[in-house]
């Protein structure tokens, strides 16, 4: 029977989230072919469903799981705000959200594991696995769906601090390209700026200058994937430390310098409380690391350039 927790749910999500190991195209084969039930009735995949739902379904068989080792319970995420719908934590660097394509767990699974008594976490959008910061995560469905709304209208502001290399010399400057998703011929996810992509939109907005390389603030207008990384590679300034789209020459000297990871983090969080409409606004300063790189570049610039 189906409780609060899953009440508003599409009924192929449900079946996704709760028959784990079965492929989604064998889920989305027994919805059409009439063999899930909902209240004794055939439904179509984008039923949603209601608290109190009796959901039927036939007997599966289970993939054989990659990884079969439970999720370790980890050290406690640092939780920037928490109240009875949802959870802002900051994510360290090198965790991947959430597990799939070769990642075994990731936070969403750690912090159901840290939290065994939780009967619902969801996450509301994702970071990249080598970005740091701010990861919104939802404690009701009711807040999941509404915050997915909010996400998709543009009424979350996200906004992130980086280290590109060269000399931004624009205060505030506006990237519009659109973004095309594609795969290599190994099979990885990339993304181009690509007349036939979707819009995307970046405000770039300048923190500080030196020689070599410039901190800069970026406010995400729309959620592309690798959106930021991609357009500031097309202007010309490369993340320090991207091993997707950045100068790979550059990124060798930089971890002999110290720095062992992209320079990216998820900073500032600004919304309207998906239940109450009350404003919630939220920072996370810099992980030591990159805080440490930043004072070792301000040193380098005083001894090379007096």
């Amino acid at each position: 029977m189906v409780d609060e927790s899953a009440a508003g749910q599409r009924i192929d999500n449900f079946l996704i989230r709760h028959c784990k190991g079965v492929p989604k195209s064998h889920v989305y084969r027994i919805l059409r072919s009439g063999e899930v039930r909902v209240n004794s009735r055939r439904v179509a995949q984008t039923y949603r469903l209601q608290s109190g739902d009796e959901v039927r379904i036939p007997p599966l068989r289970l993939a054989e799981r990659e990884d079969s080792s439970p999720v370790p319970v980890g050290k406690a995420f640092a939780i920037a705000y928490e109240d009875e719908a949802l959870l802002v934590l900051d994510k360290p660097a090198g965790l991947a959200v959430h597990g799939g394509s070769g990642v075994s767990f990731g936070v969403i699974e750690q912090l159901r594991r840290q939290r065994p008594e939780a009967r619902f976490l969801e996450l509301v959008h994702r970071l990249d696995r080598e970005t740091s910061g701010l990861l919104i995560v939802a404690k009701k469905r009711s807040a999941l769906t509404v915050l997915h709304d909010m996400m998709r209208d543009g009424r979350v502001q996200k906004r992130y601090l980086t280290l590109v290399a060269g000399r931004w010399m624009n205060p505030l400057q506006h990237v519009k390209a659109p973004l095309l998703k594609y795969l290599t011929e190994g099979g990885e996810r990339r993304v181009s700026v690509h007349p036939d992509g979707k819009p995307a939109h970046s405000i770039v907005r300048l923190h500080r200058r030196w020689q070599s390389c410039s901190l800069v603030e970026v406010e995400l207008k729309t959620g592309r994937t690798h959106q930021i990384r991609v357009h500031l590679t097309h202007q010309g300034f490369p993340l320090y430390g991207d091993d997707k789209y950045g100068d790979f020459a550059l990124n060798k000297q930089l971890e002999k310098a110290g720095l062992k990871r992209m320079f990216l983090h998820a900073a500032h969080l600004a919304f309207r409380h998906p239940l109450t409409d009350a404003p919630i606004e939220l920072s996370a300063p810099l992980p030591d690391e990159l805080a440490a790189f930043i004072v070792a570049v301000e040193q380098a610039e005083e001894r090379d350039y007096g």
